[in-house]
């Protein structure tokens, strides 16, 4: 007979404080890696903002979470300051599925990707050929630079314009960092540095400019929508086009930059990381690069397929640092998950690290290969063995749109440069919403 109520699940010791325990373990990504290598496959814990919660890191149990459409509310109500339209994070369902099918119909298609993608390489080539002239200065900072690189391209995709300058992008992401800092601070009671009064003050000036900016690009945007752009399809115009609120798109238009930004830009970051580690991956990686490009120095779209190597070791480094390393629904009905039984309303966690380094369905699951990815393997692992973007209906929109943008500037990044770690780092993997390098990661250049 299974079990019933989630206080038959292994766990640690109820009445704990959950929040020492993560910050002990060195964040949530951390914990939970302990808690499924000490617990099982199936664990509960508490979750700050969310009481009790039970962690999945079996992708076969997770299956019985698939259909799912509904986020924990008190989870995610520390993003409410970000919204005026309600929290586009936890729409009810009735709500969410036609804002999603807006959102795919621009971020997944095919048409709408080609049609962005040549702004994407001048955006990708303007970074390289800064990092062409400073490489003699000393070594980059991966995330820094991928990171503003990605939000102007999510804002050239979303908004149809992208940020004046490198310098205005760099004023996003700073602005960005201030407000999830405090956030934060705030969901795990931490120090992160300065007063709480010095945070929110911060905070609160970044979230003013973060919406003037994003206003004035929306009205740029309505200027050109009676001229030329009137016919261009881009996240604004198919998001008005489908009556949804002035209010309502602002929020989705912050939302969708803060998401894109942080996650493709480290990303890339990680997967340089993991090349510049395994110098024999990245000379197979580089020779498909030079074999598919010739004397180009970018990729058309319909180059994008045949870098099928390349695809892989992006794959790869995804599933070794998942930029979002975990998510979060609740259940609308009572569920089992193998011989358990978890009520209606309970959150389930979905620690996506924890999920990868699986060694039941991962061989040696702290090994980079990226052959674990050749169609013959991949088809043989359960669908939900790999989830770095989630699963089910609250699924992130933007993935096709993230691995296009991803696979074109490693393309482009391997054609022009050698990546080697500059001296004297050590690379941390911390959570702060993604999973982000404590320091950056530093990377000395050499043009090729």
């Amino acid at each position: 007979m299974p079990d019933d109520g989630i206080d038959r699940i292994p766990g640690p010791p109820t009445g704990g404080d959950g929040v020492k325990a993560i910050v002990a373990a060195g964040g949530l990504h951390n914990y939970q890696l302990k808690l499924h290598a000490e617990f099982g496959p199936v664990v509960r814990f508490p979750l700050p903002g969310a009481d009790m919660a039970v962690s999945v890191a079996d992708p076969v149990l997770l299956e019985a979470t698939a259909e799912i459409d509904k986020r924990p509310e008190k989870l995610f109500e520390f993003l409410e300051p970000l919204q005026e339209s309600g929290n586009v994070q936890t729409l009810p369902a009735d709500e969410h599925v036609p804002w999603r099918r807006v959102m795919l119909s621009v971020l997944a298609g095919r048409p709408s990707h080609e049609a962005h993608f040549a702004q994407f390489t001048a955006l990708t080539a303007s970074m390289a050929d800064r990092w062409a002239e400073n490489a003699a200065r000393g070594p980059v900072e991966l995330q820094k630079d991928l990171s503003e690189l990605s939000l102007r391209m999510v804002c050239e995709y979303s908004l149809g314009n992208g940020l004046e300058s490198e310098e205005a992008a760099g004023r996003v992401v700073s602005a960005f960092e201030d407000v999830l800092t405090d956030y934060l601070a705030r969901l795990y009671q931490v120090d992160v540095g300065g007063t709480e009064e010095e945070r929110s003050v911060r905070s609160e000036e970044a979230l003013t400019y973060l919406r003037a900016t994003v206003d004035e690009v929306l009205t740029a945007h309505r200027e050109r929508g009676t001229t030329e752009h009137a016919d261009r399809s881009d996240l604004v115009a198919a998001l008005v086009r489908a009556g949804e609120s002035p209010a309502r798109i602002r929020d989705t238009v912050l939302m969708t930059m803060m998401a894109a930004h942080h996650t493709t830009g480290v990303a890339i970051s990680w997967t340089l990381y993991l090349l510049a580690r395994h110098p024999e991956v990245a000379e197979q990686a580089t020779e498909e690069v030079d074999r598919v490009l010739g004397d180009r120095g970018a990729p058309d779209y319909g180059d994008l397929r045949p870098l099928s190597y390349l695809d892989m070791v992006l794959r790869e480094a995804m599933r070794l640092y998942p930029p979002g390393p975990y998510g979060a629904r609740e259940a609308t009905e009572d569920l089992k998950l193998g011989e358990y039984s978890v009520p209606a309303g309970t959150t389930i966690f979905y620690p996506f690290w924890a999920v990868h380094m699986n060694p039941e369905h991962w061989p040696d699951p702290e090994v980079f290969d990226p052959d674990r990815f050749t169609p013959e393997a991949s088809a043989q692992r359960h669908r939900f063995a790999y989830i770095p973007f989630g699963l089910g209906p609250r699924s992130c929109e933007g993935a096709a749109l993230a691995m296009v943008e991803a696979k074109l500037v490693l393309a482009m990044l391997l054609k022009r440069f050698r990546f080697q770690m500059a001296p004297g780092q050590t690379v941390t993997p911390v959570e702060r919403f993604v999973l982000w390098a404590a320091e950056d990661i530093r990377m000395n250049l050499t043009p090729r």
